[in-house]
């Protein structure tokens, strides 16, 4: 969901309570400029761990997986963000 800086200002604890269920974009002039989400997304993301390794020591078995990975349903809703800004 995008709301504006203005929007912010005036329905903040509507969208306060609107973060609580998915991020939310605030733009300014049109352009994303801040991202609000609840504490526990925010935890979330911060626990995240991460694995750095190169593809070549990927066995045949996780390059099947990733081969035949589909994201889920609900992934569709950030395809904005695969599109260029203008």
């Amino acid at each position: 969901m995008n709301f504006s800086a203005r929007d912010l200002q005036r329905r903040s604890g509507e969208i306060q309570d609107a973060a609580l269920r998915e991020p939310i974009t605030i733009t300014r002039n049109g352009r994303a400029r801040l991202v609000m989400l609840s504490v526990e997304e925010y935890e979330r993301l911060k626990r995240r761990d991460r694995r750095v390794f190169l593809a070549e020591e990927l066995s045949e078995e996780e390059i099947a997986a990733i081969a035949s990975a589909e994201p889920s349903p609900e992934a569709e809703r950030h395809n904005h963000e695969l599109e260029e800004n203008p």
